[in-house]
């Protein structure tokens, strides 16, 4: 697999992220990605050769194997770092479909219609339930593969010795596995980086989710206020007003709502200034 394209479509995820999102890119990156490819993969190639029994028996080595390992680590770390990654692709493809919406717009409709998207890459509307679900969907994955490796492994941690009694073996034999420190070393390092990551997700989530809370409470007090309260166009009714309504984030739209109708733009212009 060439893993530089697969590194170059994420790249393009960064400028889409928030700061907690630019942090668990690099940690994939640099503390999974990078680790897999450069050591890991190495120290689980000769997992089978050296796999010993003490049995000549034909066929009790393959069988024992098979049953302590019945997934590989690389593979299970290699199908985990796809799946996890392959939402944030999802956030990518979306702002790619708003820039088109927006350039057949411009073609239809030239400068006078306005604009759909006055910047595609913001996190508004439906790119943000987008991103939102992208985060849940990871933990989600990650959480997911933890669960198998514990399943897997017991603890994460690899024996020294097993002991097999299975068919065709013709009793209870000891297996040795090759280099079982040094892989138990880096399952750990592996499932630390895990979690940390499964963190960063949750709190990027909460983040995002506790911003748009606030900002909604915001927009309900400030839709809330009465029309009168604001005769003559006071300056600072007006100024908190047309502020709120244009740079708030609404739930269910991509554009901002219309200022005060007793406010004239021009009035808060100069108010402001």
């Amino acid at each position: 697999m060439n893993w530089g394209i697969f590194e170059a479509l994420l790249n393009g995820v960064n400028k889409y992220s928030t700061a907690f999102g630019r942090i668990w890119l690099s940690l994939v990156f640099i503390f999974r990605l990078l680790v897999y490819l450069v050591t890991a993969e190495r120290v689980w190639s000769d997992d089978h050769k050296d796999f010993d029994c003490n049995t000549l028996q034909p066929g009790c080595s393959n069988v024992c194997f098979d049953h302590f390992f019945p997934v590989s680590h690389v593979r299970l770390w290699a199908l985990q770092l796809i799946l996890v990654t392959c939402p944030s692709l999802l956030v990518v493809m979306h702002v790619a479909y708003r820039k088109a919406q927006e350039k057949k717009h411009q073609e239809a409709f030239g400068e006078g219609g306005g604009r759909l998207y006055p910047d595609p890459g913001k996190k508004r509307g439906g790119l943000w339930w987008t991103y939102v679900c992208s985060l849940v969907f990871k933990a989600s994955i990650d959480i997911t593969f933890l669960y198998l490796f514990h399943s897997f492994y017991p603890k994460y941690m690899l024996p020294r010795v097993v002991k097999c009694h299975l068919a065709p073996c013709p009793n209870t034999v000891d297996c040795f596995i090759s280099k079982p420190s040094e892989k138990n070393i880096f399952t750990i390092f592996m499932v630390v980086t895990a979690a940390i990551c499964i963190l960063l997700n949750l709190v990027e989530l909460s983040y995002l989710v506790s911003k748009r809370c606030r900002e909604f409470v915001v927009t309900g007090k400030a839709q809330a206020t009465p029309m009168g309260h604001h005769p003559g166009c006071v300056t600072t009714s007006c100024k908190q007003s047309d502020l709120l309504s244009g740079d708030l984030i609404f739930l269910g739209s991509d554009t901002h709502p219309p200022l005060m109708p007793d406010c004239p733009r021009d009035y808060v212009k100069k108010t402001v200034v």
